[in-house]
């Protein structure tokens, strides 16, 4: 498959990470991305931008080098009412919000408490996509997630940069296998993240080829390669 969207990644803005909007786009415009997300981390992780870059997202040309730019952020859940860290009016000022769990500012509970606050994140009407679901940071029951995500059109990423053995996620691998069988399953489209922290890592998917290999995963539930059917699925509307 071509891949043609990577939705989420993180520029130095995030403060953990190593390339600048520009290098990143370049990197997404070599590998012929049409729709690149720049997401940066909303102020639950330490050292991120102030909530003030959100508000400045207009000055930024939302097509570079031919790559259409979603500009947004990745809230964080924090905790089992599925609470996120910016209010409604920074909501309005982005073009993709994406959101999930990250232990240094989450509330943990049992896994069904856990499984309900990722469940009314995904009901929230502002959440485009989860991030890393199957990361394995707070125990989760999967299957009530893969289908309130297909009622919701609300993707469910599978994290690359989660599946790095480097990162210690020893749950990750099986947690993703069972989140793609469900999908399969239940027919819910997904979408692949890289997750990139520096541009060299844009539209990295290296390792999930082999988790969708071995579920023999339908590509026609894989996101990446349709633009305009993934704008349509989450009511996204391009702009110039």
């Amino acid at each position: 498959m071509k891949i043609l969207i990577d939705a989420h990644t993180h520029t130095i803005m995030s403060g953990h990470a190593f390339s600048t909007l520009s290098e990143m786009v370049d990197m997404a415009a070599q590998k012929g991305l049409q729709i690149l997300g720049i997401t940066e981390h909303a102020p639950g992780i330490p050292g991120t931008c102030n909530p003030i870059y959100f508000r400045n997202l207009h000055v930024v040309p939302r097509k570079i080098k031919g790559v259409n730019l979603l500009l947004g952020a990745e809230l964080n859940i924090l905790n089992t009412k599925g609470d996120l860290d910016l209010s409604e009016f920074y909501y309005r000022l982005l073009d993709i919000r994406i959101a999930g769990i990250h232990s240094l500012c989450y509330d943990e509970g049992t896994k069904e408490d856990n499984t309900a606050g990722m469940v009314a994140a995904i009901r929230n009407p502002w959440t485009h996509i989860i991030s890393h679901p199957g990361d394995g940071t707070a125990e989760l029951v999967f299957e009530p997630i893969v289908l309130a995500s297909k009622e919701s059109h609300t993707l469910l990423e599978i994290n690359n940069s989660s599946l790095n053995p480097g990162r210690g996620k020893e749950k990750s691998k099986v947690n993703n296998l069972e989140i793609l069988r469900l999908c399969k399953k239940y027919q819910v489209p997904i979408i692949l993240g890289s997750d990139a922290h520096i541009s060299y890592s844009v539209a990295d998917y290296d390792y999930i080829w082999p988790l969708l290999a071995e579920t023999d995963f339908p590509e026609e539930l894989i996101m990446n390669d349709k633009p305009e059917q993934f704008l349509k699925y989450l009511n996204i509307k391009l702009k110039q």
